[in-house]
């Protein structure tokens, strides 16, 4: 990856969309009144929003012109058709169910192949996938590495999955009780980390030695493929398309929330390579909650908007950019002494709130404080990814299990913010360092059975 002072941005800016700083008391009295949950803000009292890069892009002037060609017939548009071309382009898969986003794709996948008291075996699941998995009355098994929890290990791919484990947990039980495996690209839930194309390999033979489906969570499947191409052997000279083809091609099938690496608003996609069957059964289920096969929720200019993002999103130098510029901030918050995920992922960095804040045990849910202070400081939205979002309570016990990370992930909209915004950023950090051992913790006083961190309400200690 060359130097960030090295190139411009690979663009120029054609809109702008105004944001204002609200004053600190006003701040106060807004976090107060959302019950410290970020998710409660209105937009327009938030400077500058992280809270996800999930349908937070900048499209292209040339996804914008293509959404005025939309074809909104309700049966076989030409859009659909286009966006199935593409996925055959790119990924090699011909089957493809288009819904409104990822997590309509994971809803189809999970009535598909889970019932209940099954283990879904993956390398890390993030919340909506663990939200489905619960919903299902099934178990989410998350098998990453070792090296994969340590927030301060510089391993190249800390996504891949510990293929011991997961060759055990095949062995131990069939496939009627661990029915799937869903390989998450790049790995959310430990800081956006990659999965390298020999862990990838080597997931597939198991897969396919154990007769269980392979399936790819592509969200961030290109920042992925940057990672391969710049960190494992072999792969210098290959282009990122090149890279992407032959990873699908180890998997059965893919879910992806297209509101990330294909640059659209809304949109997703759920494939498979060549399973004419499944894909059968995935048009019955999609068309009783999304809409017919060739639009599945989403409108024929969204449909176009969504194939020319996919292979926007695979351009090197937009690529090299955009992971640039997380790396510019990862860099900003380590010269600050802000304790984060290293190395640095693709899509934003994590903030590690158990060393940050050290004197709050995670009964007191310390990465929900630090992102309620971020907050306070300086009007920047973050989400917690800790006790409040991969917590839970056990059913037959009672008791709460914990996660093993209190995270806060800074997730960095594409195309949105400049560098100057990530200043603004690691100076928030800087003025929260001065006092974070007096930062109290806070307390869940309302919480749903699944996915509970969207709705929660908290109360500050």
């Amino acid at each position: 990856m060359r130097s960030r002072d090295s190139y411009a941005e690979p663009y120029r800016i054609k809109m702008i969309e105004p944001i204002r700083q609200k004053d600190r008391q006003a701040r106060e009295k807004l976090i107060k009144e959302a019950y410290y949950n970020l998710f409660n803000l209105k937009a327009e009292d938030v400077y500058i929003d992280l809270l996800t890069d999930s349908g937070t892009s900048a499209m292209s002037a040339n996804q914008w012109s293509g959404m005025m060609i939309g074809d909104e017939s309700y049966a076989g548009c030409d859009n659909f058709y286009n966006l199935r071309d593409a996925i055959n382009d790119i990924f090699g898969y011909s089957y493809v169910v288009p819904t409104h986003q990822g997590r309509a794709a994971e809803n189809i996948l999970m009535s598909m192949f889970v019932d209940e008291k099954q283990d879904v075996i993956g390398n890390m699941h993030f919340d909506t996938t663990e939200g489905h998995i619960r919903l299902r009355k099934a178990n989410p098994v998350n098998l990453v590495i070792n090296e994969g929890l340590d927030p301060e290990l510089d391993h190249p791919f800390k996504g891949n999955i510990n293929l011991e484990s997961l060759e055990k947990t095949l062995q131990d039980n069939g496939p009627e009780r661990a029915p799937l495996i869903i390989m998450t690209v790049t790995c959310n839930s430990n800081g956006g980390q990659p999965v390298s194309m020999e862990n990838m390999r080597e997931v597939s033979v198991l897969a396919k030695k154990y007769k269980r489906p392979l399936i790819i969570d592509a969200a961030r499947y290109a920042e992925n493929c940057y990672f391969i191409k710049h960190r494992e052997s072999g792969y210098a000279d290959k282009s990122i398309r090149d890279i992407a083809r032959e990873m699908f091609s180890y998997a059965d099938g893919c879910t992806m929330s297209s509101k990330k690496d294909a640059l659209v608003n809304i949109g997703g996609f759920l494939a498979f390579k060549d399973n004419e069957d499944w894909y059968e059964d995935a048009v019955q289920i999609q068309i009783c909650y999304e809409g017919f096969r060739t639009y599945g929720g989403l409108a024929g200019r969204d449909l176009e908007a969504l194939a020319r993002g996919l292979y926007e999103g695979t351009e090197e130098d937009y690529l090299e950019d955009r992971i640039g510029q997380v790396y510019y901030l990862g860099g900003k918050l380590t010269e600050a002494d802000v304790p984060i995920i290293k190395p640095v992922g693709g899509h934003g960095v994590f903030v590690d709130a158990a060393r940050f804040l050290p004197h709050l045990p995670q009964t007191k849910l310390p990465a929900q404080a630090l992102a309620v202070e971020l907050y306070r400081e300086a009007g920047i939205r973050s989400i917690e990814l800790g006790t409040s979002t991969f917590g839970y309570t056990n059913p037959e016990t009672g008791e709460e299990v914990y996660p093993p990370q209190e995270l806060v992930r800074l997730a960095i909209p594409r195309r949105a913010y400049t560098d100057r915004h990530m200043d603004m950023v690691a100076k928030a950090f800087e003025g929260i360092a001065e006092r974070k051992s007096n930062i109290n913790g806070l307390k869940i006083i309302y919480q749903a059975k699944i996915l509970r961190h969207f709705t929660a309400r908290y109360e500050m200690l």
